[in-house]
């Protein structure tokens, strides 16, 4: 009988070790809610009720025309259209945003898994002998595993700011797509208006051209001074020159939109076409809505949030840390004996670890990352504050041009007249060829401004739509 309380005497034993055990990880677990990062709020930031320059807007119908991604639609221009579809496969800013929104995501899953236990397995085989020690071999496997119990919420601190980096990430890639976007619109539009210019330019050499005939002929006659030959020759000159720094112009334009579209300049052409000059009527809004429309400011935003767990990290070194590891393996001389139950070998432990003094490092970390967090915070609002200075900017551009256009053709409309005018009383003889050039100068000029103001319609659309965010959605964070 004796025997027998022998051998079942390790059996509570073994249940005591294993119920304390069991306590303990009960123990943790509750220990496990206590976080140390603070609570987070998005931070407030000053936003008006309406815009300033938006008084007397009037919202495109119907308001939510904005809402759609491919915004550049808008315009009606069929070759905008497809050059725009081009720029999330080939644009290189993108493509480099996109890998690191990838990368972003990558670490959320790396941090995650430090919430769970480390398995890994482990086997060696050895043979020793030499001298009088007989030869022998030993050949161990072993499966290991440890775990870090996230007592102070530090993992998850990590976890949460690791997501709001990649939240930060995704902003940061609609930014990259707009910004490209914008660009790409106002060099298409550049390069229209270039079109546009060098088509005046090449009209009007040739009736310089015809001018200088004339001129020529009535010099000849001894009609006409010699200064007006020269001024006509001049004249004719100086168009010249301004048509090939158009062509010049129209090229660099047209480099740059192969660059955006991630193609070698040599091997992109952009035909000349008509200019559809539409300018669309852009929904505003009101301000609260910048907040979730840019992406700049979601990026800053969640930037805040990511400073915030920065906090709760540097909290946890206050207090221990903890780790179980654990083991079951066994050892033999041959391998076929590896897994007899006489040959196991198992092991559990428990592992505590206390900074005592550090000469105060811990307190200034939490220091750091409190300024840290403070600098993400005037950080965001600086960008809500430059969001909105942005807005008034585009929208008193567009209410200035708008009512330049009408202006800019009746000055045109009116040097045109003028110039045919003296052109007509130079050949009677009745006024001298200064004021023909005179009027010359002011009609080119009247004609240029005239189609220069088209395309500033054109692009502050661009800059508008850009300043609002696109047909972008913070909500698309989710």
């Amino acid at each position: 009988m004796s025997q027998v309380k022998h051998r079942m005497s390790p059996v509570p034993a073994r249940r005591s070790t294993l119920q304390r055990h069991v306590l303990a990880l009960a123990a943790l677990a509750l220990l496990a809610g206590c976080a140390v990062s603070p609570v987070y709020e998005v931070p407030s930031a000053a936003a008006p009720v309406a815009f300033k320059e938006a008084a007397g807007w009037q919202p495109a119908a119907p308001a939510d025309m904005l809402e759609r991604g491919a915004w550049w639609t808008l315009f009606g221009d069929a070759q905008l259209n497809q050059l725009a579809e081009g720029i999330d496969i080939s644009n290189q800013n993108v493509a480099a945003a996109i890998a690191s929104y990838e990368q972003a995501r990558a670490l959320v899953r790396e941090q995650r898994a430090s919430l769970f236990p480390t398995v890994s397995l482990s086997g060696s085989g050895t043979r020793a002998g030499g001298g009088e020690q007989q030869t022998a071999n030993n050949y161990r496997a072993a499966l290991g595993a440890s775990w870090e119990p996230d007592i102070w919420g530090r993992l998850r601190a990590g976890v949460t700011g690791a997501d709001a980096s990649a939240s930060a990430s995704a902003a940061d890639l609609a930014a990259a797509r707009l910004s490209a976007q914008g660009e790409l619109a106002t060099n298409y539009f550049s390069l229209r208006q270039s079109d546009a210019q060098i088509a005046l330019l090449t009209s009007t050499i040739e009736g310089y051209q015809r001018v200088l005939d004339i001129t020529r002929n009535r010099f000849s006659s001894g009609i006409a001074a010699k200064s007006d030959l020269l001024q006509a020759q001049t004249q004719l000159a100086n168009a010249q020159i301004d048509l090939s720094s158009q062509v010049r112009a129209r090229a660099q334009l047209e480099h740059a939109i192969a660059i955006l579209l991630g193609r070698a300049p040599s091997d992109f052409t952009l035909a000349v076409a008509p200019w559809t000059v539409t300018v669309p009527d852009v929904p505003v809004g009101v301000p609260s809505t910048l907040l979730q429309r840019r992406p700049d400011i979601a990026a800053a935003e969640r930037r805040v949030a990511l400073a915030n767990e920065q906090i709760g990290i540097a909290r946890s070194a206050y207090y221990p840390s903890l780790s179980l590891t654990g083991s079951y393996g066994s050892g033999a001389s041959k391998v076929g004996d590896l897994f007899n139950a006489s040959s196991s070998l198992w092991s559990f432990g428990l592992s505590a670890a206390q900074t005592l003094f550090n000469a105060g490092a811990t307190t200034a970390s939490v220091d750091a990352a409190r300024a840290g967090h403070e600098a993400a915070v005037a950080r965001y609002r600086q960008t809500v504050l430059t969001a909105f200075g942005s807005v008034e900017d585009q929208l008193s551009a567009t209410r200035a041009l708008a009512e330049q256009i009408d202006l800019r053709r009746q000055a045109s409309g009116a040097a045109d007249e003028v110039e045919q005018q003296m052109l007509n009383r130079y050949n009677a003889g009745q006024v001298g060829y200064t004021e023909v050039v005179t009027a010359q100068v002011t009609a080119l000029s009247a004609r240029r401004q005239l189609v220069q103001a088209q395309a500033d319609r054109q692009t502050t659309a661009v800059a508008l739509i850009q300043a609002l965010g696109g047909g972008w959605q913070a909500t698309q964070l989710q």
